[in-house]
């Protein structure tokens, strides 16, 4: 996984984060649900990225 997509998912599990905690803080439930799903997403293209890494590991071992 490049440092840029590393960044990228991390930024976007924080922000969702950002936005859970305010949205909690303000009772908006919008905010939650979103922050929730920023979380969510950023989590999923991070354990893939990580999925393609381990492959690639595992090629270049084998190679």
């Amino acid at each position: 996984m490049g440092l840029g997509d590393k960044i990228s998912n991390a930024a976007e599990k924080a922000s969702g984060s950002a936005k859970e905690k305010l949205g909690d803080a303000t009772d908006n439930k919008d905010l939650q649900a979103e922050g929730t799903a920023d979380k969510m997403s950023g989590g999923a293209k991070q354990s893939v990225e990580n999925v393609k890494d381990a492959g690639k590991n595992l090629k270049d071992g084998l190679g």
